[in-house]
């Protein structure tokens, strides 16, 4: 299984969760883990999702757009990539 980190920061408006799921819906991707909050306005979510079999570049180019859209800010790497960059 192929794993990729998404991350969405921004301003709180309705539909982000939504929006981004629904594009990972049409795309086949699955959601393995999800957590999500707000803080005196401001959205923050992570998800894990199985990005096997597709290009992550272009997964996250397109999730960029969808952000946009939105007004925030989603950001998606391979898991291999994210946990080097975070290791203590």
């Amino acid at each position: 299984m192929k794993k990729a980190i998404i991350t969405v920061v921004g301003k709180d408006t309705v539909g982000i969760i939504a929006a981004i799921c629904t594009y990972l819906s049409e795309e086949g991707i699955n959601i393995l883990d999800i957590s999500q909050t707000i803080v005196d306005g401001w959205f923050n979510m992570m998800m894990v999702a199985d990005v096997t079999g597709k290009d992550i570049a272009a997964l996250s180019d397109a999730l960029r757009e969808v952000g946009e859209q939105k007004g925030v800010i989603v950001h998606c790497q391979s898991d291999e990539i994210f946990k080097q960059m975070h290791r203590i």
